[in-house]
């Protein structure tokens, strides 16, 4: 009877610790799931802004606060909208990143219709290829990290249990 109740301690005791490997795993593959939803929210925008230029044109501070996007993305958009700041302060962008973001937000609303629309026209393109990219990434690094979990937490049963 005892015996029996060790040997189901112990693979409880295995099951916690291959699922908290496989917890750290997917912990680990966040930045890349943030950073693809960051670049789709990107997208999606640009898309929106794009087509209030063709059409609505709509001032920008009543698109700014009528768009409800979400995530990080709608963070930064509603700090520019509040208080003009195009400061970019996410670690899973890179610093080129970063800079690429601040620009954007820096041409947002300067200008006429025309150099706005060439502008973000010419960004759209850019932003498909760095939605898929993430995207591609994110789904690799994600899947990479999960299976490293799950070896480690494999390993440190073997090597503890």
């Amino acid at each position: 009877m005892e015996q029996t109740a060790v040997l189901w301690l112990k693979f409880l005791l295995a099951v916690c610790i291959v699922a908290f490997g496989i917890g750290m795993g997917y912990f680990a593959a966040g930045k890349f799931r943030n950073r693809a939803r960051f670049y789709s929210q990107w997208f999606e925008f640009n898309e929106r802004y794009l087509t209030e230029l063709d059409y609505a044109r709509k001032p920008l501070s009543v698109l700014l606060k009528t768009y409800r996007g979400g995530g990080d993305f709608q963070k930064i958009l509603d700090n520019f909208s509040s208080e003009r700041k195009n400061r970019v302060k996410l670690n899973y962008l890179t610093e080129e990143e970063r800079r690429e973001c601040e620009e954007y937000f820096s041409m947002l609303g300067r200008g006429d219709a025309r150099s706005q629309h060439d502008f973000f026209g010419i960004r759209r393109s850019t932003l498909v290829e760095k939605k898929g990219i993430c995207v591609k990434q994110a789904k690799e690094k994600g899947e990479l990290y999960l299976k490293l979990g799950l070896l480690a937490g494999l390993a440190f049963v073997i090597l503890i249990v």
